[in-house]
């Protein structure tokens, strides 16, 4: 299984909109007889691709595969389907399918006699496709919010100049984790005050081919000049002030999974205060203002017993010298919606 967690983890597999999986078939002496893995929608799906490397070897073997074969025809056929027509004997599956488009594998698959076990290395599946499992699960895209700070908790100072608060490395890493999302949002206000294009770009400062979503959320018109609604991206306005309406939208309508929030500190703190932020990647420059925006609006927080609190994954540093940031990243000490 840890084979088939590799494989479907490979190096360039898009993270979206189709799940990442691997295969591993093994004869009864445990000889490996083929292996694949997804390498994005539209592509032959992991089973199938490991079959096709196994041939008439497949009859009698166990089929390791970190996700639950899909019992559904899409682009391809459903690889329950596949299995049992290849004539494998038994499968060990990592994580059950939690779309419910895809799911039943595992009960086709024992309907037609096969040997099934579930449940082996599940926890290591599923971060494999983090955002992707979570929708699917919750309904709504995974959050990431994404800010740059001072020290003092500033976002750009009074006079509204804010690009230097986070320093070059920074910026650069900013766009690493951009390209992991299949969408980015701002609201009508940072549309309005900053004119940002909302790309993916690499570090000659040039876009890359494949562009997320970009959205921009609130009610008010937006002249059709700003940068967001040219033909860098595609982009999507939705009309409404609710983050979990939005959140919804996108993944019914749109089928996104991992929304990268780079608004402002309105836009942050409506989705804070519907508890909608599931990660926060925090750029913290050596830096003292006194006075400036703030990096969130207004929560209603009026006591220290009721902060919003937050846990510590992962501290870096992103640069060398007066040119370097702590890069935060943190969770909400809370349990998932």
């Amino acid at each position: 299984m840890r084979r088939a967690l590799a494989l479907a983890a490979s190096p360039g597999v898009p993270l979206h909109p189709n799940p990442r999986v691997g295969c591993v078939l093994l004869a009864d002496d445990g000889t490996v007889v083929g292996e694949g893995f997804h390498h994005g929608a539209g592509t032959p799906h992991a089973e199938v691709e490991a079959l096709r490397v196994a041939g008439e070897r497949a009859r009698g073997a166990t089929a390791i595969v970190t996700l639950e074969p899909c019992n559904h025809t899409g682009r391809t056929g459903p690889c329950a389907q596949a299995l049992i027509a290849a004539g494998v004997r038994r499968v060990v599956i990592a994580q059950r399918d939690p779309n419910p488009l895809a799911s039943g594998g595992m009960e086709t698959l024992l309907e037609a006699g096969l040997e099934v076990e579930a449940g082996l290395l599940t926890d290591e599946a599923e971060e494999v496709n983090r955002a992707w499992t979570f929708a699917h699960r919750n309904g709504r895209p995974f959050v990431t919010w994404k800010f740059a700070t001072t020290l003092d908790g500033r976002s750009a100072a009074s006079d509204g100049s804010s690009r230097w608060v986070s320093s070059l490395p920074a910026r650069r890493d900013t766009h690493l984790l951009r390209g992991l999302c299949d969408t980015m949002m701002v609201g009508t206000g940072t549309v309005e005050a900053d004119d940002p294009q909302l790309t993916v770009r690499d570090d000659d400062d040039r876009p890359l081919a494949n562009q997320p979503l970009r959205v921009v959320m609130g009610d008010r018109d937006l002249p059709a000049e700003r940068r967001i609604f040219d033909d860098a991206a595609p982009t999507v306005h939705l009309r409404t002030h609710d983050p979990v309406e939005a959140l919804r939208t996108l993944y019914a309508d749109h089928d996104r999974h991992h929304v990268f929030l780079e608004g402002g500190p309105t836009l942050a703190a409506a989705f804070l205060k519907a508890g909608v932020v599931d990660e926060v990647v925090a750029y913290v420059a050596p830096l003292l203002l006194g006075s400036g925006r703030s990096a969130v609006g207004r929560l209603g927080i009026r006591s220290i017993d009721k902060a919003l609190r937050l846990e510590i994954t992962d501290t870096t540093v992103v640069g060398e010298g007066t040119d370097a940031n702590v890069r935060l990243l943190l969770r909400p000490t809370r349990k998932e919606s």
